[in-house]
């Protein structure tokens, strides 16, 4: 039986404006990925690599070609529709944590799940905190949490949701050498665990090694890393 494709991107471009003209960030990208595929993406700084991640997530638009998300064409939906799509379905760990700084750690895992109207959220949050090793800093606010604290309060939030999809856009890379390899080993044993399919983005070449699959961006493309 064929893999269920989670994402894909064909021929997929963008063009940015800038002080010096227009730029072009991606150019006849393509991408596609499996459900409970694990892709690594490598590129330097600068190489168009977070843009993929906000064109495949749907929070912009490409300037040509076509993205699918879980089967869906998003140039047939509006922000809503893309927002509706990805509740529940699609997550997102970020470099800066993105944590709301007026919730506590529990509260930011439990929000989302509240809002996608899941019942027991408080508990979920509160079982999430113990696998990230934070079960008793729940009412702790981010800004009383560590670095490595928060992205695991930040990796815990995604997962809780049982995404089939997660995106993350080097989540090791605001943490010391030390915390950024416990926190990878955290977030890729909670992936495979949850069965999500993963696109990550990452300059670490040894984390991204330990990913099913390895592309480079180069010129604005996705090629074999």
């Amino acid at each position: 039986m064929p893999i269920p494709t989670v994402l894909e991107l064909a021929d997929v471009s963008l063009r940015l404006p800038s002080s010096a003209g227009p730029v072009d960030i991606l150019r006849a990208a393509d991408l596609m990925v499996g459900a409970a595929e694990r892709v690594a993406v490598v590129g330097p700084s600068g190489s168009g690599k977070s843009s993929l991640i906000a064109v495949a997530a749907g929070l912009e638009r490409p300037t040509g070609g076509q993205v699918r998300l879980l089967g869906q064409d998003l140039s047939a939906l509006d922000e809503d529709g893309r927002a509706r799509l990805r509740r529940g379905r699609v997550a997102l760990v970020f470099q800066n944590f993105h944590l709301l700084p007026n919730m506590t750690a529990a509260e930011n895992i439990a929000a989302p799940l509240e809002i996608d109207g899941r019942r027991g959220a408080d508990g979920i949050a509160r079982d999430w905190l113990g696998r990230v090793g934070l079960g008793a800093r729940g009412a702790h606010y981010p800004h009383q949490l560590s670095g490595g604290e928060q992205q695991r309060v930040a990796i815990a939030r995604a997962l809780a949701v049982g995404p089939e999809l997660l995106f993350a856009d080097e989540p090791t890379g605001n943490l010391d050498t030390a915390t950024a390899a416990r926190v990878s080993d955290l977030m890729l044993d909670l992936v495979a665990d949850s069965r999500a399919a993963l696109v990550l983005v990452t300059h670490d070449p040894s984390l991204a090694a330990r990913l099913d699959r390895r592309l480079a961006m180069q010129d604005g493309r996705l090629v074999p890393a």
